[in-house]
């Protein structure tokens, strides 16, 4: 009707539609006001069809945060739902969680994601990929400084040696760990004591999410989500793998 009293008068265009005069100008300053999203709405639309909708809520709010705007992931969640927006892939999330099967270490990170330097912050998890209709493993270390991937291992279960052989090739390769904190979630791998010794012995402090509480380790849940939809076999994993090491 707005575009049509370019042409036609308004109390006729009224009449023709049976609408009230009071009904029209309502829905008028309706549509006028601001939306006071309207702004968070357009960055939620660019973040998500930068990753080829392949972020759901959550990366999208780390995203967002990291970019200095605070906002709550739920109100990112009904946002996206207003803009008709929903992850196309969703990770199927290992959980290592099995109660407590030992020492539950403090949250030391506290979601300070940022450093001034390598080797000062490290995050490690495990994810479950179907490859070619069997389930693989993947144990990696991320520095928290840029991402980079410092050690990982594959395996075909998921077995305390796996956790053990990704912590070996990274004191292999950075032989100063000391005072490094290691952040993880509370799954059983990182609750046993061996575990904790291997980590006490480097100087490495160990650091644990809140129970239930995967956003306290954002940042590699944020790149298994990227990592996970381009992998099909174990060699192209392997390569990725690779290339986030360089």
């Amino acid at each position: 009707m707005e575009e049509l009293r370019r042409k036609y008068d308004l109390s006729v265009l009224l009449d023709c539609t049976g609408m009230a005069r009071s009904s029209f100008y309502y829905h008028q300053k309706t549509l006028e006001k601001k939306d006071k999203y309207g702004e968070i709405k357009t960055l939620i639309r660019q973040i998500y069809h930068r990753h080829k909708g392949r972020f759901g809520y959550r990366r999208i709010t780390l995203v967002m945060k990291e970019k200095g705007i605070m906002i709550n992931h739920k109100t990112v969640m009904k946002l996206m739902k207003v803009l008709g927006l929903k992850s196309i892939i969703r990770v199927k999330k290992y959980k290592s969680y099995r109660g407590e099967q030992g020492r539950i270490a403090p949250n030391i990170l506290e979601r300070d994601f940022k450093t001034d330097r390598p080797n000062k912050k490290w995050a490690t998890d495990v994810t479950e990929f179907n490859v070619l209709g069997n389930k693989l493993y993947l144990s990696p270390i991320i520095d928290l400084y840029n991402g980079e991937i410092i050690s990982y291992d594959l395996s075909e279960r998921p077995v305390f040696t796996q956790v053990v052989n990704m912590l070996k090739k990274s004191f292999r390769k950075i032989k100063n760990t000391e005072n490094i904190i290691l952040h993880s979630d509370q799954g059983w791998q990182y609750q046993m004591k061996a575990y904790q010794m291997l980590l006490k012995e480097k100087g490495i402090v160990q650091s644990m999410s809140r129970k239930g509480n995967c956003l306290d380790n954002a940042v590699i849940e944020n790149f298994f989500g990227t990592l996970n939809p381009r992998c099909s076999t174990p060699r192209n994993l392997e390569q990725l793998m690779n290339l986030k090491k360089k």
